[in-house]
């Protein structure tokens, strides 16, 4: 019941990312709305390629260990342009330009992110890589994740339908935190990944409800 439950879930999410993403594409007619809708298409697409192995690998007799490990890759990859999309958006929809700094950071923390997931210890291939690798990646994309929950708080008194976006992200990276530090040990933390993407959902639809409001 716990596999039809989480794959009807997952089917769910990709189908919501994927049509919002493009119907925000769609109705766009200025470069917020197409931030919105390349960041929901990233989200989803980069999703796919880790929950499609997963949900076939429950059903067929296959090993799928090579699709999931690499589709980890790609998903984390995908997870971190993500975050540089969630930038350009704040500076759009708010119109503000903060530090060089920090939009250096952003890029530098990403690129650090991206190579360390690209390192061969990572094992993708056999989809056995050890925790501290996994918690060493992630060091840098969680520094992206509190910059622009930063950047968002202090901005969600100035736009009621993108003033939770922090708080989402917030929880996202709460929810996500104990998957990386504990799951390799206690396989049932990696249920905290199901919360985690219903923020993203409440991210997108977001994003959604704020190209409606600009049509």
């Amino acid at each position: 019941m716990k596999v039809y439950g989480e794959t009807i879930f997952d089917i769910c999410y990709l189908l919501c990312a994927l049509i919002i993403g493009i119907l925000i594409l769609i109705k766009s007619k200025n470069k917020l709305g197409k931030l919105m809708g390349f960041a929901t298409l990233i989200l989803g697409f980069g999703d796919a390629f880790h929950l499609i192995p997963r949900i076939l690998s429950y059903f067929i007799s296959y090993d799928f260990t090579a699709s999931l490990g690499i589709g980890k890759l790609i998903t984390s990859i995908t997870m971190t342009i993500f975050y540089i999309f969630m930038f350009y958006i704040y500076k759009n929809n708010y119109n503000d330009n903060p530090k060089k700094s920090i939009e250096y950071s952003i890029w530098v923390l990403a690129v650090i992110r991206i190579i360390l997931c690209l390192l061969p210890q990572n094992n993708w291939i056999t989809n056995d890589g050890s925790s501290s690798i996994g918690i060493i990646r992630n060091i840098p994309f969680i520094f992206m994740g509190l910059m622009i929950i930063f950047l968002y708080f202090q901005k969600k008194d100035e736009d009621i339908v993108l003033k939770n976006i922090w708080l989402y992200v917030l929880l996202s990276f709460l929810f996500y935190i104990p998957v990386v530090v504990g799951a390799s040990l206690v396989p049932m933390l990696g249920m905290f990944m199901l919360p985690k993407t219903v923020c993203y959902v409440l991210i997108i639809l977001c994003f959604k409800n704020k190209v409606k409001n600009l049509s």
